[in-house]
């Protein structure tokens, strides 16, 4: 078999990709996150919060709810049909840090949970803090102090 025919079979066993369903549905969860994320800020501040505490409890919350539905495994279900819908917003980064942990639980609260924890999420926070310290360096250099 040349690499003609093989190219030819995996075409054809090859599913076609639904882009412009996909991209839809994440826009559309991922819009929803937000518009969920904003309707609990606007609630916050109608009861009298400020609106800085009312965007940390929002956080907070959404936090919560997205390792609530990670754990009920009801948020692995929205991610299969949302796609990247679910992993931009905050609960997408709640997600990445307690699936791992849930699901190394019983291997001990160190060498599962502990460890286990920041398999998804370390390199994000990695590289968060080197981009964080990186614009930091750029911004002192273009500010003059």
């Amino acid at each position: 078999m040349d690499k003609q025919q093989y190219a030819k079979i995996v075409k054809k066993n090859s599913p076609n990709s639904k882009c412009g369903v996909n991209c839809l549905k994440a826009f559309l969860v991922g819009g929803a996150i937000c518009a969920a994320g904003q309707g609990l800020v606007d609630l916050y501040v109608s009861l009298g919060l400020s609106k800085d505490d009312a965007g940390t409890l929002c956080s907070v919350s959404l936090i919560f709810i997205g390792v609530l539905l990670t754990a009920l495994h009801v948020y692995d279900n929205i991610a299969k049909h949302a796609g990247a819908g679910t992993l931009v917003p905050i609960t997408g980064f709640a997600n990445a840090m307690s699936s791992p942990a849930i699901e190394f639980k019983s291997e001990g609260l160190i060498t599962g949970l502990g460890a286990k924890m920041f398999t998804i999420a370390g390199p994000v926070i990695v590289y968060g803090v080197i981009a964080a310290v990186i614009y930091g360096a750029v911004y002192l250099v273009l500010s003059g102090q």
